[in-house]
Formats: structure tokens, C-alpha cells, sequence
């Protein structure tokens, strides 16, 4: 899992925070997935003596599919950890970031706006095993 979260970090802006309105990307070994979800609540546990949060997503599929896991901060934002014995990864997406580097900049000599070109060559994710 270590392995497929290094790849990602690589290819995806990620925020260190998880807010209402943000959309995750969420991974899993077993069984092996890789979905979005946006974040559509989230509340603190009052049966726990430590910070636990229900976390309410909806699964970007078709159909939408609703979901609410217990997690602790840290879970939300990045740290590795297990559910059921098997391996997860929560994390928001940085879509300001993308923004960033998309800006249009004024040309010199017309003054309209020119969208930046992306530096560097584009990378496709690798299949880890």
C-alpha cells in the first residue's frame, strides 16, 4: 500500500486537510480499488473518548453510493491505515493547486490571456504489485 500511496502522492495534488465539500480520493489493497468520493459531512463521535469523526462520503459512481466511515483525523488526511484487517488510504485533492498551474498569464503584446502550457512530460500511473 506504502507503494501505490508513493505513486499517487506523485501524480496527485493532495491536500493536508479534509473539509465538507472536498472530494477524496480513497484507495484499497484488498479488495483492490481506487475510487472518488466527496465529503458530505462530517461529525465528531460522541461515544469516543479520542477524536473520531464520521466521515460522510458519496461515492462519485454510478449510481451514488453513500457512505460513512469512523475515522480519526489523521485517517482523513493521508495516514495509512486498516479497516477490517485490510489496508486504506483517505485523502483530499488539491483542485486549487491544478488551478495554480493552469493561470492564464496576459500575452506581452495582446494582453489576452494565454493558458501555460504543462511543463515536463505527462506521466501515466504505474501498476504496483
Amino acid at each position: 500500500m506504502q507503494k501505490i500511496v508513493k505513486e499517487l502522492q506523485q501524480h496527485v495534488p493532495f491536500k493536508d486537510t479534509t473539509e465538507i465539500g472536498d472530494i477524496v480520493l480513497i484507495a484499497a489493497k484488498e479488495p483492490q480499488m481506487l475510487m472518488y468520493a466527496k465529503v458530505t459531512d462530517i461529525e465528531r463521535d460522541p461515544s469516543r473518548k479520542d477524536e473520531w469523526w464520521h466521515v460522510h462520503f458519496s461515492v462519485l459512481s454510478i449510481p451514488l453510493q453513500n457512505m460513512v466511515w469512523t475515522l480519526r483525523t489523521s485517517q482523513m488526511t493521508g495516514e495509512i491505515f486498516t479497516m477490517g484487517g485490510e489496508e486504506r488510504f483517505v485523502q483530499a485533492i488539491d483542485f486549487q493547486a491544478e488551478q495554480d498551474e493552469e493561470t492564464p498569464e496576459p500575452d506581452q503584446e495582446t494582453g489576452t490571456p494565454e493558458m501555460k502550457k504543462p511543463a515536463g512530460k505527462i506521466h501515466s500511473l504505474k501498476r504496483v504489485k
